[in-house]
């Protein structure tokens, strides 16, 4: 057995300053979506990591939405605060305070309590006062939701907060975790990471997901230090490398299998790799087409299975392709293959759990309650491994 690594120096609290070497889009013209590949150097960092691992990236907030605020509170940005979630040994701006260690968005009823007492015109304080009645709890709920702090201080001006009064509501700006599309057998100076980048609106407002817009707009290429630190999981591909390996990745749920499929590829793995992909187009969504085709032409990759959700009248998903392939993905589970399954956990990933139960028991002849057995020793034997989030 080889030693296992030392422990790196760097970690969440003392994390790497690393350059992004490379940010491309993966969708093509017309697609809906956008998903960005980026590389992550490593180079002058004693970080190592395995297939299965996240990526854990400390962004910083856009300097547009941190000068609105600062406007909004008539500060300069130079106030001394000392967020109390922070726990600093000295406060510091109120600009490096919003611009990177808080977060900008999820106010709380909290704040609402706060601007009712502070406020001073009439129709703001009746509007405020609407929301904390107790049987006005899902309105309140419904507004947070589509608000940031910023919103707030533009809807009731009236209500003066002090910069140390609206840090103290404000939460941590906590690093996002996302998971590596890269395997160390293959690139052990460098991560890959497939990321959604969210832009959306909500009360008027354009949105933008803090990270992943942080890494597609913000970072210069080979210029903007990027804190990161490695996350290791119990999520990884078959340690034998003679097991059959079952991938359900769609979206940017294929991350983690790319890794996956490198390194087994890399160890000269045995086993065969079976991948269920989907997107919303064929044309314009198919996520690395060229490495998935290239492995499957070289007999790499055994069976790919694609599902489109765009393409067709009827939405197909990658458990429908689950169940169109029962009887071939029963005969590959039976004979010892592990099954892996990635990204959304709110429907993907309880509808690929209902179809893995259902061939179980269909292709396996077994009641609903031996397919429910099967299925818990499998997870129990790191047979069924699940990255969802």
């Amino acid at each position: 057995m080889s030693a296992p690594a030392a422990a790196s120096q760097y970690t969440k609290e003392n994390p790497f300053p690393a350059r992004i070497t490379e940010n491309r889009l993966l969708n093509k013209p017309g697609s809906a979506k956008e998903t960005r590949h980026f590389v992550v150097s490593l180079k002058g960092s004693d970080l190592s990591y395995k297939a299965g691992d996240s990526l854990g990236v400390f962004p910083t907030n856009r300097a547009s939405e941190v000068g609105e605020i600062i406007d909004r509170l008539h500060a300069t940005g130079d106030e001394l605060v000392s967020p109390a979630m922070l726990k600093l040994p000295a406060p510091i701006t109120l600009r490096e305070a919003l611009s990177h260690r808080l977060a900008l968005a999820g106010p709380t009823a909290k704040i609402v309590n706060t601007l009712f007492a502070k406020a001073t015109d009439a129709g703001e304080k009746a509007r405020l006062e609407a929301l904390l009645k107790p049987e006005a709890k899902e309105q309140l709920t419904a507004f947070l939701d589509d608000r940031e702090y910023l919103d707030l201080l533009a809807e009731f001006p009236s209500a003066k907060l002090t910069p140390q009064e609206l840090v103290d509501h404000m939460r941590k700006l906590m690093p996002r975790l996302y998971s590596i599309a890269s395997s160390a057998k293959l690139h052990p100076s460098e991560i890959h990471l497939t990321v959604a980048v969210v832009r959306y609106q909500t009360n008027n407002r354009e949105r933008h997901g803090v990270c992943s817009t942080f890494m597609a707009d913000r970072v210069i290429v080979n210029e903007t230090p990027t804190p990161v630190f490695v996350s290791n999981s119990h999520f990884g591909p078959p340690e034998n490398g003679a097991t059959d390996c079952i991938m359900v990745g769609p979206g940017t749920g294929i991350a983690p299998f790319r890794a996956f499929v490198q390194d087994r590829v890399a160890s000269g793995a045995t086993g065969r790799n079976w991948l269920f992909f989907g997107d919303q187009k064929h044309a314009t969504d198919f996520l690395y087409q060229e490495e998935w085709e290239k492995y499957l032409a070289e007999g790499k990759l055994s069976k790919l299975d694609l599902a489109w959700s765009r393409d067709q009248g009827v939405k197909v998903y990658v458990q429908d392709k689950m169940r169109a392939n029962a009887a071939e993905l029963w005969s590959w589970i039976k004979g010892g293959a592990g099954f892996f399954v990635c990204g959304d956990a709110k429907r993907m990933a309880k509808d690929v759990d209902q179809a893995l139960h259902d061939i179980i028991a269909e292709q396996g002849g077994m009641s609903i309650e031996q397919a429910q057995e099967y299925v818990k020793q499998m997870k129990k034997d790191k047979r069924y491994q699940r990255d969802v989030y």
